[in-house]
């Protein structure tokens, strides 16, 4: 909507996802909206706090799975340096891990991308006021789902063993013994029983744990 049709103080918005063409609809179809803005547009994890920095937003929109840092990450990021910024996060990937973490990180709503732009947009209005907005399917899902069973040394050898990193790879990353690894890595497939780490990647990164 042209500036000047604006409404003196617009909901400023900024935008972080890595697929282009998507967020150019999404900062379309937002900035049609009477009371909103977008004021900065980021396609990597670790331009979020820059940007929210220099822009000033009043909500952060982020997509989870970013280069450089995940959404995730980056919402911490912006509790502790731009604690006016309210995170909503909006992803493909509905899962209940991905919601606890989120909420751990601060951020105030989570939704999936195939809800409609006007459910979207007032999730934004919502958050602003101090609201938590969860997808209700989600949310139901999350309650059902058992906490995530481990460690965070786990999800870090876990992590540094995508790839098809040898346990020597992961012990020289993440300076710890081969042992220490290996015993990390069978905690972990126990924990998600599977039978091989790369099967407990697959499920840690399927729950969200990851």
């Amino acid at each position: 909507m042209p500036r000047e049709h604006r409404p003196a103080k617009s909901i400023r918005v900024l935008l972080a996802e890595d697929q282009t063409m998507l967020r150019g609809a999404l900062a379309l179809l937002l900035g049609m909206e009477r009371d909103m803005e977008v004021v900065a547009q980021v396609a990597a994890g670790d331009a979020i706090v820059d940007a929210a920095l220099l822009h000033r937003p009043d909500v952060a929109l982020l997509d989870i799975e970013l280069p450089g840092i995940s959404g995730l990450d980056a919402a911490a990021e912006l509790r502790a340096q731009a604690p006016d910024c309210r995170v909503l996060i909006l992803t493909t990937f509905g899962r209940p891990g991905y919601l606890r973490r989120a909420m751990e990180a601060g951020a105030a709503g989570f939704l999936v991308k195939d809800g409609p732009v006007e459910e979207l947009a007032q999730a934004i209005r919502r958050v602003l006021t101090g609201e938590t907005v969860i997808d209700p399917a989600l949310a139901a899902a999350a309650l059902g789902a058992g906490p995530d069973p481990l460690t965070a040394r786990e999800r870090e050898v876990l992590r540094a063993s995508a790839g098809g990193a040898t346990v020597a790879d992961v012990a020289a990353r993440l300076h710890l013994s081969e042992s220490t690894v290996r015993n990390h890595l069978s905690s972990a497939i126990g924990k998600t029983a599977t039978r091989n780490r790369t099967e407990a990647l697959r499920e840690a990164h399927h729950q969200g744990w990851l």
